[in-house]
């Protein structure tokens, strides 16, 4: 490992096992009825780590600086908005586009969403709320945007109001930094079905998803680091992968370029 100038440790991702879309669900499942570790305590570790990120790729100080956090219906989506809390907290000028009405997020999502309500953070939905020519404005200006549409249990082409944000954010100007996965990328073959975000920067979580170092998701993905969200290595062996101390030198770690 070699730390970097943002205070990341850098890593190989060769040195670092991947997991599958059907694997990394099966973590999640483990974590929760063998470990333990509920969901809301996952995605707050997630959430808490983009929000670290998005400070890192702004250069260091959040005051200030307009954020706008496109969020998805399921976990990655709460992800999203706790990053949401993190950022207005540390001084960002916060604009939440939720990608389907609030009705139809997760039991989590809604969770964190009304923490974000009390905060009087702003909060809109794609469509129904805010315009093509509003978002693009706000897209513009923004210094930038969090990507938690899709996660790794996205597949197929986004429909609806997640086709119409990821179609935004796939045209976005300013630094994009996704969480899990550039939304509309394959977290298994890395390919795209028909549109994906082109990140900046991409935040993985727990272990790296295998379409983030194809041709195409090392394209997409721009910078890709790993998050740690909990998760003991005990988890890992239950499926045959060996995690070891991985965050030994951070939480977050910035996996490196590869040939």
């Amino acid at each position: 490992m070699i730390e970097t100038e943002a205070g990341f440790p850098t890593v190989r991702p060769a040195t670092i096992p991947s997991v599958t879309a059907e694997q990394m669900a099966e973590v999640d499942r483990l974590a929760v009825e063998d470990f333990g570790i509920d969901l809301l305590q996952m995605m707050e570790q997630a959430g808490s780590h983009l929000a670290e990120l998005v400070r890192v790729e702004l250069g260091g100080d959040l005051r200030g600086r307009r954020v706008v956090v496109a969020v998805g219906p399921g976990n990655n989506g709460g992800g999203g908005l706790v990053a949401a809390r993190h950022l207005a907290n540390r001084g960002a000028s916060v604009r939440v586009v939720l990608a389907r009405p609030v009705g139809r997020l997760s039991d989590a999502g809604r969770h964190q969403l009304a923490t974000l309500l009390q905060m009087s953070v702003d909060c809109c939905v794609a469509i129904y709320d805010v315009p093509d020519d509003e978002l693009a404005r706000e897209l513009s200006a923004a210094d930038a945007v969090v990507d938690a549409v899709l996660g790794y249990r996205g597949s197929g082409p986004p429909r609806d109001g997640v086709r119409w944000l990821v179609d935004r954010l796939a045209d976005a100007t300013v630094p994009v930094i996704s969480l899990d996965l550039p939304s509309g990328l394959d977290a298994d073959s890395g390919t795209v079905a028909d549109v994906a975000v082109s990140a900046s920067a991409t935040l993985t979580l727990g272990l790296p998803k295998p379409g983030l170092f194809t041709a195409e998701g090392r394209q997409r993905a721009g910078r890709v680091h790993l998050a740690d969200i909990g998760l003991p290595a005990a988890l890992y062996r239950r499926l045959g992968l060996d995690a070891g101390a991985l965050f030994a030198g951070g939480r977050i770690l910035r996996l490196e370029a590869e040939a």
